[in-house]
């Protein structure tokens, strides 16, 4: 009954009912039988294939099996074939003749191939997989079929594009001569020349901040967990910011205080003597403001790692007379391990998906994700040459997930036996915990001093040229006024960051939805190719924003799967960018739920469905309140992948800012920048007040300032 093309005005407009059913509306009977689209006539078959299970027929499984794997291989067979010019490849019109060209799927392929799918797990339960559970079998199958379509797809999709020469077809010549440029792989910079190619700029680039993120997210855990500071809450503040802060806002606030104009350049200028210059515009700037976005996730990272070494150990240290160095070197480093390699990873990775800043501070310093969006959006306008930078990309972000699991090895780092651990962690040597209190707070006040210089910034004509106060920014982005009919939303900002809000809150439960199942799947299930289907869950996190951006434009731009212009591609691409956040979110919980609970459930004959539903979700709570949370504060802070997705009826806050970077225009920038900042943390706020904090009973020997001060 639903429309089987795409409605190009929409579907839940419901426009389209007045002309129901005509060509561009008539479901795929109708096509069929109407409007010349003979091909789709097999999909009916494929459905009636399962029928005389309905009746009980022995062979039942089977043919519900048959015609889910028939039908949904056929569907995507005839989607690609025939595209919007007729046959996609010309040797077929010779062979069949001419045919009517078709758009990309609507509602009614998009239930069609669900179906199917369903009817392939069905028939799998039916054959004895997952001991007959058809909730279980559907939801891998679901799983798997999503991350398939939405992750898999578009970047083979992507990698393809990087081959595609003038003509349309595949050539390896095209290939090589893309990822073979002289702007990719020069070493010029270490002759003496301008430049280096863009791989090496990304390279180091994202080894440097790596290794500072580390060492500095290390030092704040430290003086978090095994020193006296007692400012801890600010601690917690500054780990908050920069995951509610839009990505290129600090690149913003070093602008304002080092840029040739800054309040700091000037200050210093007045002060000694020295002339302003565009240090700040290259790899330094890149470096300094990547380190300060990214240092807080790695603190985030390694806390829980300082927290979780046992205190035993380090005690069986010193009673061998080893000294607090000594301690240190040989018991606590070694622990850390595992979690330096992590935080190495993530700023690593963070970096070269960084899009915001470089596009702010790079200035002659070219990196792969500006490169790649130039070559989309610029006067290049080439997706081939996009593709091949994105393959690149890619190699980076893989090379250093496969390095990290090599450097770590299979030894083991547990120190928690299950039972608790009352033990005393052994003070720091003086001379590290003088250098990690000279280390952070002059950059605890840096950061408190650029996010304040950030705040300002919205309140005054031009910070550093033009310092007369003024609300005129937020009146231009966020301004009301009062008309004939009611409220007028007059700022210019109003229609992206409600669109903003809308996609990100349609997205956010989605996000908790799959990545909570999955989590359930992975943690509570034993099914073949488990460590394979663990793999694809994560494998987005992997794949840098950008590439993930480009994939979707070139996979998604033409049928059968038609999204680019739609809000719809935009919650996609937050869903299963967000998702492995949300299963290891999930993980985590499920970890310390006894798999005892739902085995009663199941013995009272529960089926899994129940089970889940009613024992094992309300245990998930805090899971599912930290997964809604960062699945909604992460859509909305996006750039990088959406960058190239945003239209303009689906414009979003992130877009929309960077829009005004480009022109200068950084007071209603850091305008829109600071009501975002605020919604974010109100929105955290509220729900910490709803949920409450959880906390870990512990019984404390000594507080760190004791300790200390006995040191």
């Amino acid at each position: 009954m639903l429309p089987w093309y795409a409605i190009e005005s929409g579907f839940w407009g419901f426009g389209w009912l007045a002309t129901y059913p005509d060509a561009a509306t008539a479901p795929a009977a109708l096509q069929a039988a109407i409007h010349e689209t003979r091909w789709l006539w097999p999909l009916l078959l494929a459905l009636g294939l399962p029928v005389p299970a309905l009746f009980g027929h022995r062979l039942g499984g089977i043919l519900v099996l048959a015609g889910g794997l028939v039908g949904i291989f056929y569907l995507f067979l005839q989607g690609f074939l025939i595209g919007i010019r007729g046959w996609s490849l010309p040797g077929l019109e010779a062979v069949f003749g001419t045919v009517r060209p078709q758009e990309g799927f609507g509602a009614g392929a998009l239930v069609t191939g669900t179906v199917f799918l369903l009817l392939i797990a069905a028939g799998m339960a039916r054959r004895g997989a997952m001991r007959g559970d058809q909730f279980l079998v559907g939801s891998i199958a679901l799983v798997a079929a999503s991350i398939l379509l939405f992750v898999f797809f578009p970047v083979a999709a992507v990698l393809l594009e990087a081959a595609i020469d003038a003509t349309g077809g595949f050539s390896v010549t095209a290939l090589v001569g893309r990822l073979s440029t002289e702007d990719i792989w020069s070493l010029g910079c270490f002759a003496q020349q301008n430049y280096c190619g863009v791989f090496w700029n990304s390279l180091w680039l994202a080894v440097a901040c790596g290794i500072t993120t580390t060492l500095l997210g290390l030092a704040f855990a430290l003086l978090h967990k095994r020193t006296g500071f007692r400012a801890k809450g600010l601690l917690r503040l500054l780990a908050i910011l920069p995951i509610i802060t839009p990505p290129f806002v600090i690149g913003l606030g070093i602008i304002l205080l080092f840029g040739r104009s800054g309040v700091a350049t000037s200050l210093i200028s007045d002060l000694f003597g020295i002339p302003p210059s565009r240090w700040i515009y290259g790899f330094s700037g890149l470096l300094l403001v990547q380190t300060l976005a990214f240092t807080p996730i790695a603190y985030l990272v390694l806390i829980g790692v300082v927290e979780g070494i046992s205190p035993s150990m380090e005690e069986a240290a010193q009673t061998l007379r080893a000294d607090r160095w000594r301690t240190f070197r040989t018991v606590t480093w070694p622990l850390l391990r595992p979690g330096l390699a992590n935080a190495f990873l993530i700023g690593f990775v963070e970096s070269l998906a960084d899009f915001g800043n470089p596009l702010v501070l790079g200035g002659n310093f070219d990196v792969l994700s500006t490169d790649i969006f130039f070559a989309i959006v610029g006067s290049q306008n080439d997706p081939g040459r996009a593709a091949a930078l994105s393959m690149v990309l890619l190699f980076l972000t893989l090379s250093a997930f496969v390095l990290q699991r090599q450097w770590l090895g299979r030894r083991s780092y547990t120190t928690i036996s299950g039972k608790g651990d009352s033990g005393l962690p052994v003070a720091l040597p003086r001379g590290l915990r003088v250098a990690i209190y000279a280390v952070t707070l002059p950059w605890l006040a840096f950061t408190i001093v650029l996010y304040l210089m950030i705040l300002v910034g919205g309140f005054v004509r031009s910070l550093g040229l033009n310092n007369t106060p003024t609300f005129q920014h937020y009146v231009t982005a966020f301004g009301i006024d009062w008309g004939p009919n009611g409220l007028l939303w007059t700022g210019r900002a109003w229609p992206s960051f409600f669109t903003t809000i809308e996609l990100a809150a349609i997205a956010a439960p989605l996000t908790a939805i799959i990545g909570l199942l999955t989590a359930y799947l992975l943690n509570r299930q034993h099914f073949f190719g488990k460590n394979s289907f663990e793999f694809m869950t994560m494998l987005s996190f992997a794949i840098p924003g950008t590439v993930i951006g480009v994939s979707y434009i070139v996979a998604f731009n033409v049928p059968p799967i038609e999204l680019t212009g739609t809000g719809l591609i935009l919650v996609i691409c937050f869903v299963f960018r967000n998702m492995p956040v949300s299963i290891r979110a999930g993980l985590a919980t499920l970890s310390q739920i006894d798999k005892s609970l739902d085995e009663c459930s199941l013995t009272l004959r529960h089926g899994s469905f129940a089970t889940m539903r009613r024992v094992i979700l309300p245990l998930v709570r805090p899971a599912i309140i930290a997964s809604l949370v960062y699945a909604f504060v992460r859509a909305i802070t996006s750039v990088s992948a959406v960058i190239f997705l945003v239209s303009a009826q689906y414009n979003l806050a992130t877009a929309y800012i960077v829009g005004r970077v480009e022109i200068s225009d950084f007071g209603v920038a850091i305008a829109y920048s600071s009501v975002l900042i605020v919604c974010m943390l109100a929105a955290i706020g509220l729900i910490q007040l709803g949920v409450g904090e959880q906390r870990r009973a512990r019984r404390v020997i000594t507080t760190p300032a004791a300790l200390e001060a006995a040191s």
